[in-house]
């Protein structure tokens, strides 16, 4: 996501980073890469940080709320440190004694898409956030950084953690409703373990529910690389049961108060769907081992959302349910940018493009330094030509069809005809270009028609299309299935 505040003046930069060189250091991967360094610095236990995080126009901070256990600790015992970039925020667990990091994790949070909504001009919100991490034995410092503009990680909060003080609750909390196994591959220090909760689904639906989720969990394993990856998860699935089906819809007046508070119309979209509401869905969660959730929304209304290590979400009963559950997930899992850029969206856009942290976008500012240059074939120039001017007409053409359903009060299979129409269009189009199935440097791309760059013409990120994932998205996948399958 694009920040917009650096949080220290740039004449800082070198001076800052020399300090944390010399006088931050981490653990090597090698020092911590055995279980009894594990067992040594952590229990078997999971500790969740909670936060409040607010902003405005007046400035941000974050504040401590409290510490407490978040279950069994699901994640590897050796791969503790965060090795992959992603994410607009990452917090180091450091070592009060000897200040060295022991466990780090890159995220996204809701408050860095609202900072790029057109409200957090004008108010203030809080926003609370949480930090799961191994139990620690000892106190640890917790050190939360942002980027900046420059998408430079910044430190932003810290806070020493005493897993005996009164701040931390090492108290198991009583599970909510009641989790079920879709497949085991291992135990889940071993493998990545992939959790989904039901949002909207009365006692009646449960039925429904279990069969949501085999519909869409097979699906996610119909792509790659999760097809050829799939020994390397679990899967669990949670019931938690309502007294009535649906969820919150504030534009429709459908009004309820769900377990984990999914609504539709997140930051003024009416198909963005997620829960404002962190504490919930992570109690919810901590009834069984997970790395990464999703929560399927039973609701015929199109919509979903996905934020990397966060959440994300997918309505089950429309006609590109499949498609949302896949794409959310790309965002969730992965960190993968929205390669579109022709739909409404709450953010705004526009202004100096640094490169995206994103594995799926980029600014081109050095065609040679392109981060999937290594995917490139020989001949194919940077940026890449396609058909920009004739996708563009096509694309206002349905936004304006929808536009017009959306205002008539049409029903959501009403959207869905429109979407297979535009889907039938965009795949004829986008594949019988010159560079067609090609990687390259596609000009427009998270939510900007300019200055910002995706690895091919068509993807799962870009269209509802049934190519799947690009290349540059399927190796950005793989990365983080390995490192959350090896123990």
């Amino acid at each position: 996501m694009k920040l917009r505040r650096a949080l220290i003046i740039a004449a800082a930069l070198p001076a800052l980073f020399l300090f944390k060189e010399i006088f931050l250091p981490s653990f090597s991967s090698a020092e911590i890469s055995s279980p009894n360094s594990f067992d040594a610095r952590f229990t078997g236990r999971t500790m969740r940080v909670d936060l409040f995080h607010t902003g405005g126009p007046r400035g941000e901070v974050v504040a401590l709320d409290r510490a407490v256990d978040d279950g069994p600790w699901p994640g590897s015992r050796t791969r503790l440190l965060d090795e992959t970039n992603l994410g607009s925020h990452l917090f180091e667990v450091r070592d009060v004694r000897t200040n060295r990091v022991v466990f780090s994790r890159g995220f996204s949070s809701m408050f860095s898409e609202w900072e790029q909504t057109e409200e957090a001009k004008r108010t203030a919100r809080t926003f609370p956030e949480s930090l799961r991490l191994p139990w620690p034995r000892e106190k640890v410092r917790i050190v939360l950084e942002r980027r900046d503009k420059a998408n430079v990680f910044h430190e932003l909060f810290s806070a020493v953690i005493d897993p005996a003080g009164p701040e931390a609750n090492p108290a198991p909390r009583v599970p909510a409703g009641r989790v079920w196994t879709v497949f085991e591959n291992g135990p889940a220090a071993a493998k990545l373990d992939l959790l989904l909760l039901g949002e909207g689904y009365a006692e009646k639906d449960l039925p429904k529910f279990h069969a949501d989720v085999k519909r869409l969990v097979d699906i996610l394993f119909t792509y790659e690389p999760f097809k050829s990856r799939k020994a390397d998860f679990n899967v669990r699935a949670l019931d938690l049961p309502d007294s009535e089906s649906g969820v919150l819809r504030p534009d429709s007046r459908i009004f309820r108060r769900t377990p984990l508070s999914v609504q539709y119309g997140i930051f003024g979209s009416e198909r963005y769907v997620l829960t404002y509401d962190d504490r919930a869905l992570r109690e919810a969660a901590s009834a069984a081992p997970y790395d990464f959730l999703e929560i399927l929304v039973n609701d015929t209304r199109y919509g979903g959302g996905g934020i990397y290590n966060f959440q994300a979400t997918a309505s089950v009963d429309t006609g590109f349910s499949e498609y949302v559950f896949v794409h959310e997930f790309g965002h969730h899992f992965a960190g993968l940018a929205d390669e579109y850029y022709g739909s409404d969206v709450a953010y705004e856009a526009g202004g100096a493009k640094p490169e995206p942290w994103e594995p799926n976008v980029t600014a081109l500012k050095d065609p040679v330094a392109l981060k999937w240059a290594d995917l490139v074939e020989s001949g194919t120039p940077l940026p890449t030509p396609w058909e920009k001017d004739a996708f563009e007409k096509q694309t206002r053409g349905i936004q304006a069809e929808r536009k017009k359903l959306i205002a008539s009060g049409a029903p959501p299979s009403a959207l869905d005809d429109l979407f297979r129409r535009q889907m039938a269009l965009d795949s004829k189009l986008l594949s019988t270009m010159a560079w067609s199935g090609r990687v390259g440097a596609f000009e427009g791309a998270a939510y900007e028609a300019k200055g910002l760059y995706r690895p091919s013409p068509d993807c799962i990120m870009f269209t509802r299309d049934p190519g799947g994932f690009c290349p540059v998205c399927r190796r950005a996948i793989g990365r983080v299935i390995d490192e959350y399958s090896r123990p």
